[in-house]
């Protein structure tokens, strides 16, 4: 934005000359080059509200920044009572939409459309409406019916690929589509967030990190991002950046659960001491302690014997004794000496932590359960749709099914790092309409 040192961000909300799209884009993406800006928009928001005699076109312009800072519930009441145009209805309907009022957004981007507002933008609006609806097919249907420069737009690429991915399409699919969206426009904060999301579900957390970091410079920003870039930096000990980004959404949404409990986990973890390095030694010991046993050449005798006492992992072994071993069936000097060799290759013996063996896992009672209910506990964990910080752990714990999370207890999912209270209550809050519990709930 070539705005240049004449620019005032204030003027523009304060003034009474024109006020419309290329106004509020000039308020956006001042914010998303400097955000000290925001406090200079609330600011003027706050002389705008104690001037007297307010005219419906200054009604407009208040209700506006009131969606710009997240004042939905005051942005829909202040456009009621403006001008009735085209930039009125818009804005009524974005508000509604952020307040998941979708049948009211809809009905607003059709009177946006009828008042002259760019028809492709509102058909954009009403298909993240139906989405939000629920009405996934109507969605898509209405995309088809888009053709023309739109297509080649962030907005159209961005609900594509939103769509795409609430239909259930092919992930490699709904990535593409969000990485056009950011070729087209490098601020747009819904395709960078999606695009954020896809990386991190599969587990690309530097790639993540660096577009949630991206999509949360831009103005309004995503919550989700903003969350979600939170936990990351909280992985990685960056406590005071974390809290920085839940304070930003508490700036703007100050009774947000979520972000008031994140905010007071990082504080809590702040003030812990870490020894950063105790921490990266015990990280790479994990790594090799997860070394699956297949990943070595083994005699076809030592493999079956192992597979048969259920020992997979380096890890395994180390919590295993020679005397284990030998009393295997078929398992003799012979094969101890390869496991041995095998151990101390990886700078590991044979019964190591051999004190840290877990008591055996209590089998999770399915003689009562239907056969569907069964087959309930062979699903994935993500079927759950599980928050980043919740599913994360469920990854550090290893737990890849609903029947291995709930053999594992309330007090199991707090020894995992980063995973609190609040995750808990999500995941019983999950498990709950499924008819299933965490073991000793």
């Amino acid at each position: 934005m070539a705005q240049g040192l004449e620019f005032d961000l204030k003027e523009i909300v304060l003034s009474n000359s024109t006020f419309g799209p290329v106004e509020i884009d000039q308020i956006s993406q001042a914010v998303n080059e400097d955000h000290l800006q925001f406090s200079e928009l609330r600011d003027g928001v706050a002389e705008l509200e104690v001037r007297e005699g307010r005219t419906p076109a200054t009604a407009v312009r208040l209700g506006v920044c009131y969606y710009l800072l997240g004042n939905y519930s005051e942005a829909i009441e202040t456009l009621r009572n403006a001008d009735g145009g085209a930039v009125t209805h818009f804005y009524i309907a974005r508000s509604m939409l952020e307040m998941a009022e979708y049948d009211e957004a809809i009905t607003s981007y059709d009177s946006a459309k009828t008042a002259g507002y760019n028809s492709d933008y509102c058909t954009l609006g009403v298909v993240e409406a139906m989405r939000g609806a629920g009405r996934n097919d109507d969605a898509m249907k209405t995309l088809d019916g888009l053709y023309g420069p739109i297509e080649h737009e962030a907005e159209y690429l961005y609900q594509r690929g939103s769509t795409v991915a609430a239909l259930g399409g092919n992930p490699n699919e709904v990535l593409t589509w969000f990485e056009r969206a950011v070729e087209a426009n490098q601020n747009h904060p819904g395709a960078l967030f999606g695009l954020a999301m896809e990386n991190d579900r599969r587990g690309n957390d530097h790639e993540a990190l660096e577009l949630y970091q991206l999509a949360v410079g831009c103005f309004p920003s995503h919550v989700g991002a903003l969350l979600n870039l939170g936990i990351l930096y909280e992985d990685r000990q960056q406590y005071e950046r974390a809290m920085q980004c839940y304070q930003r959404i508490l700036d703007v949404f100050p009774d947000h659960g979520r972000a008031r409990l994140f905010l007071k986990d990082a504080m809590a973890s702040g003030d812990m001491y870490v020894d950063e390095e105790a921490q990266k030694r015990s990280d790479r010991m994990a790594q090799v302690l997860n070394i699956p046993v297949t990943d070595f050449e083994l005699s076809v005798r030592s493999r079956n014997c192992l597979q048969k006492m259920g020992v997979r992992t380096l890890g395994d072994l180390t919590r295993t004794s020679e005397l284990e071993l030998l009393t295997s069936k078929n398992f003799g000097e012979t094969s101890l000496v390869e496991i041995r060799d095998m151990l101390q290759s990886r700078g590991l013996e044979l019964g190591q932590f051999a004190h840290e063996k877990s008591e055996p896992e209590a089998p999770y009672d399915v003689s009562s359960m239907t056969p569907d209910e069964q087959a309930l506990l062979d699903r994935p964990i993500a079927d759950l749709n599980l928050s980043v910080r919740a599913r994360k752990c469920m990854v550090r714990l290893g737990l890849t099914t609903i029947g291995e999370l709930v053999r594992r207890t309330g007090d199991d999912l707090l020894e995992c790092k980063n995973f609190g209270v609040t995750s808990l209550t999500e995941v019983r809050e999950k498990l709950g309409p499924l008819e299933i519990k965490l073991r000793g709930d």
